[in-house]
């Protein structure tokens, strides 16, 4: 299909206006910068057309237009996606943002959820029910991007990974078509939308379930970089018997000026220890007592908190606007060398505003095949997500080269595969994100989208 550059036909463009009832922005409009902008810094596209459906025909209208004008299409949820695949240069960029409506059912425990709406959105929804969705860990974070690529948070031990608790979709096809997926409607695309991102359409409405949880025991064990090495080999042996309510993430960061925190390790580096208990307070206090026993550490803020509250206790971390280029890999059984190459570069990095993070994974996440889901990464025991973060991009070259080092140097101890919605960059072929998996994803694309249309992603190409 071929990709129109130069600017569409003003007629044309009038009448996708008539159709639609959202905002159609062009780059002189009121409102299409702050549409085309995303969270990595770095990405500075700027599309020939937004459209900002508010709903499902309006989304229809768009993939339409954008299919009969030839014109390369990128599609926003939160504009979370450090890659800025929510953004496009000269074709139509799709901006979901108005679409970010979030409706509980507390009898069913279901939540339908618009495909413009963050994790924040979701969890203030969902609270006052003492409900929760198996979600991310950032506020800002959009649902779908992070649901179509397989999404994890404090509660995927327990409950599973996002996908696992994904009941179904309305999705727009490449034709314009609006289909309900699910196990019982077209089960093969809704098995492919569960990790396979945004290649086969454009998700208006997703179903999740929800689980009860109002409370956990959770906080920061914090150690000074000096005593990493050492606590990370405990970490290790203490998750390897962990109950499946426990979780226990690593953060690498400099040490903010916090008043938990003595004033002569402000600004240095450190590692955070985070366990989030969310079975019984008064039961948790005894499964991770061997945890707080590690060490020397400098500060202990694990108490009892509502979960909403601890969904938003990283946001300032990760602020958009940034410069950001992300890199991960999975680890099974690491060895100990493993775990000191994670360290050593986790305690050393280019800017102190990078993080390095460790995602629990196992539990639940693991006794699901990894065939069940597009989503393949079923023997992880974590995840490493290297988040390198700069403001002034004469240190682009510099961070990035790192970024990659440390990504190359884990790679012979991790299991060959990465995550999708952690990828600034294509790590080769993308049968390294979806492994055994790819060949019937292509065949999905194939069937679903043989044009590539929907080509703004970790891209399946359909080989039509």
């Amino acid at each position: 299909m071929a990709v129109t550059t130069s600017p569409v036909d003003e007629t044309a463009i009038g009448e996708l206006k008539a159709e639609v009832r959202g905002p159609v922005l062009q780059p002189d409009d009121d409102g299409y910068d702050e549409a085309r902008t995303v969270y990595n810094a770095m990405i500075d596209r700027h599309p020939g057309i937004i459209v900002r459906p508010t709903g499902a025909a309006d989304v229809i209208a768009a993939v339409n237009f954008a299919r009969e004008q030839d014109l390369l299409v990128a599609v926003k949820g939160g504009g979370h996606n450090v890659a800025g695949l929510a953004v496009c240069d000269d074709g139509l960029m799709i901006d979901l943002g108005l679409m970010s409506s979030v409706r509980v059912d507390p009898d069913a425990r279901t939540a339908r959820v618009g495909p413009g709406a963050r994790l924040g959105d979701l969890d203030h929804e969902t609270a006052p029910f003492g409900l929760v969705a198996p979600a991310g860990v950032v506020s800002i974070t959009g649902v779908a991007g992070l649901s179509l690529g397989g999404g994890f948070g404090y509660l995927c031990r327990k409950h599973g990974m996002t996908v696992d608790n994904l009941l179904s979709v309305d999705l727009v096809t490449a034709d314009g078509d609006l289909v309900h997926a699910s196990e019982d409607d077209h089960p093969e695309l809704f098995w492919g939308i569960r990790g396979g991102g945004g290649n086969f359409g454009i998700v208006t409405s997703f179903e999740f379930e929800l689980h009860e949880l109002e409370e956990v025991l959770a906080g920061l064990i914090i150690y000074p970089a000096d005593e990493a090495h050492s606590v990370v080999r405990s970490w290790w042996e203490f998750i390897s018997e962990a109950p499946d309510e426990l979780s226990v993430w690593l953060n690498f960061s400099h040490a903010a000026p916090e008043p938990f925190i003595s004033e002569e390790y402000h600004g240095e580096r450190i590692l955070s220890v985070i366990p989030i208990y969310s079975g019984n307070v008064e039961e948790g206090w005894d499964v991770i007592a061997p945890l707080r026993e590690v060490g020397d550490p400098i500060a202990d803020t694990v108490e009892p908190r509502r979960f909403v509250d601890w969904q938003q206790a990283f946001d300032e971390s990760y602020p958009a606007g940034e410069r950001y280029f992300w890199k991960s890999h999975n680890f099974k059984s690491p060895s100990v060398e493993a775990l000191d190459h994670i360290t050593d570069y986790a305690v050393s990095p280019p800017t102190p505003d990078t993080r390095v993070s460790v995602t629990h994974l196992g539990g639940a996440v693991n006794r699901v095949p990894s065939d069940a889901t597009a989503y393949p990464h079923r023997d992880a025991d974590f995840l490493v997500n290297i988040t390198t973060r700069w403001h002034d991009s004469t240190q682009d070259d510099e961070c990035i080269a790192w970024t990659r080092e440390y990504f190359d140097v884990l790679a012979p101890h991790a299991t060959g595969g990465t995550y999708v919605n952690f990828t600034t960059e294509p790590e080769g072929e993308q049968s390294m994100a979806y492994r055994e998996n790819y060949e019937r994803l292509v065949a999905l694309k194939n069937e679903w989208d043989p044009d590539n249309l929907f080509k703004m992603n970790q891209n399946i190409k359909p080989t039509s």
